[in-house]
């Protein structure tokens, strides 16, 4: 049984991806795990597409998509139990 949410970023690198990456580790705490999706892997490419990811930075929390592109928005994906425990 997972002990913390699974917090996944598709990142292609960018100054914005890098930003929002920044914000998720400041909000997210010990109760989740960051994992930084890099899309220039195919097969991570895929899984986003998979997910309805059409633009990045996007994040997914427990394999379910929150916020894509500039849209990525701390209190949504606080909503959506960033930074909460499970």
């Amino acid at each position: 049984m997972a002990t913390t949410r699974k917090i996944e970023v598709f990142s292609a690198g960018c100054a914005v991806c890098e930003e929002t990456i920044e914000m998720l580790v400041n909000a997210a705490g010990s109760s989740c795990e960051i994992i930084v999706q890099d899309m220039k892997d195919t097969r991570i490419a895929e899984r986003a597409k998979s997910l309805g990811i059409h633009s990045v930075p996007a994040v997914a929390i427990d394999g379910r998509l929150v916020g894509s592109g500039r849209g990525v928005d701390e209190q949504a994906l606080r909503a959506a139990g960033l930074g909460q425990p499970l």
